[in-house]
Order: C-alpha cells, then structure tokens, then sequence
C-alpha cells in the first residue's frame, strides 16, 4: 500500500498524518502492555471476559478448526480457542506490537497453552498468510487501532475459507442517552485517572477512550462488513451497545 504523504487520519480526537498513525498507535501498547490485563479487569469492572465469552460460543469453533486471533494481544481467546480446536487445530495469536505480543505468549505459556498455538507479529491490513487459510478470524477491541479499518476487513476476507466467519468483538455506540452520558464521563474522567494510578499513562488511556468514540457505529462497521465482501453480516450488542459483536461469514 502507498500512503499520500499529505493524507491524513485520527489518532483519538486528534489529526496525524496517516504514515504516523502506526508508530504512535504501537506507542501506546508498549507503554500499557505490562499492565494490560489488569487494567481490562479495572476499567471493565471484569465484564470484558463475558464478552470474550459470548464471542467464543459465537464462533462455533470446533476441533480441527484453523483460528486466527487477530490483534489478540495478550492471549484471553487463544486460550479458549487452544481448547476448543485441539491437537488437530491450530491457533494463531497475531498482533502488530511486539510487547503485547511477548506478555500473550508469556502468559499463554505460564497457562501450559502449548501445541496447537503459533505467534505472529502482523499488520492487519497486510496479513501475511495464504489465502483461504482460517476457518474463523476474530478481531477483539483491535479493529478501532488500525489505521486503514476497509483494507483490514478486506485482508482479513482473503485469508478466511469459503465457509469461514469474522466476528469483530468492539467498542460501540450505547444504545441509551442516559447510558452515553455515564459512559462518557467514565471514560473521560475515571478512566484516565485509573490508567494514571496503575499503568503509570494516563494519556494512553485517554486516547482509548477518544478511538472509542471515533470507531464506526454498529451499523456502519456491518456496512463496512458488506463492502469487504461479507455476507450475511450481523450485529449483538453487549452491555447496552457498549460493545457489539459483529459477524460476517466467506461464501
């Protein structure tokens, strides 16, 4: 891909020039990877392993499935899907930063998941696998970080099988005004503070909430889905609409 020297793209609320977004976005998960986990547990008050959860029964990985967790960060659904497929399966945990990366495999490791799991560090929009290669690619709170989110979905159509599905686990638009209002001022009064305390980077933790707000609302992320080339797309919303999973399916 060649980037337009002179384009731009968000970087939270703020405009950069989209050859930086990449480095700036890795800068961010270098300072917060050590404290990853337990800052999810926090600022969740725990519920991100529901999500993960229902994502999972969602997938309808069985055993002998190919699965690629895609900016899977720090392991939570590897592990799961490590189970679910067996020796006969296999699971690839991939992310673009290589400190998220090391405390996924760390940890994953720490677990005794061993086996049927590889480690890939990957750009998103440029995966570096053959085509037809998955039978589910899932993409948790991820999709939001990348700078080009079409060519993603696009990169991520090639390299699923005929019959493969991508469910895309993220931050979406609260369904309620009243809910809109308390998460706002959670996310940017609470949660800067709390990133502050325990992972020593309260300004990561602002850009979180701020890409948040920048994501694509559930039905133009499901039309973003259809352009990509997937069918039978949908949408659940999880805590209000809070967060959505979204599904599309290869055929």
């Amino acid at each position: 891909m060649t980037i337009d020297k002179n384009s731009t793209t968000d970087f939270g609320y703020k405009q950069v020039k989209t050859e930086e977004k990449e480095q700036l976005v890795a800068g961010v998960f270098h300072s917060v990877a050590q404290q990853y986990d337990i800052m999810n547990d926090l600022m969740s008050f725990g519920i991100h392993r529901l999500w993960k959860r229902f994502t999972i029964d969602a997938s309808g990985a069985r055993p002998g499935n190919k699965v690629l967790d895609l900016a899977g960060g720090t392991g939570d659904l590897t592990a799961k899907f490590s189970k679910i497929v067996g020796a006969n399966g296999q699971v690839v945990l991939a992310d673009i930063n290589s400190s998220m990366l090391n405390v996924g495999r760390d940890k994953l490791r720490d677990l005794g998941v061993v086996g049927n799991v590889d480690y890939v560090q990957a750009n998103a929009q440029a995966l570096p696998f053959e085509d037809n290669t998955f039978d589910i690619v899932t993409i948790a709170f991820g999709l939001r970080n990348v700078t080009d989110k079409d060519e993603a979905l696009r990169s991520i159509y090639r390299v699923l099988k005929p019959g493969g599905r991508l469910l895309v686990l993220e931050f979406s638009k609260p369904e309620h005004e009243l809910l809109n209002k308390v998460y706002d001022f959670y996310s940017f009064n609470i949660l800067p503070k709390m990133g502050d305390i325990v992972a020593k980077d309260g300004d990561s933790y602002e850009y979180l909430a701020e890409s948040i707000r920048m994501h694509p609302d559930q039905e133009t992320l499901k039309a973003m889905m259809e352009t990509a080339g997937f069918e039978q797309t949908s949408y659940h919303n999880l805590t209000g609409g809070i967060v959505a999973l979204h599904k599309g399916f290869k055929f």
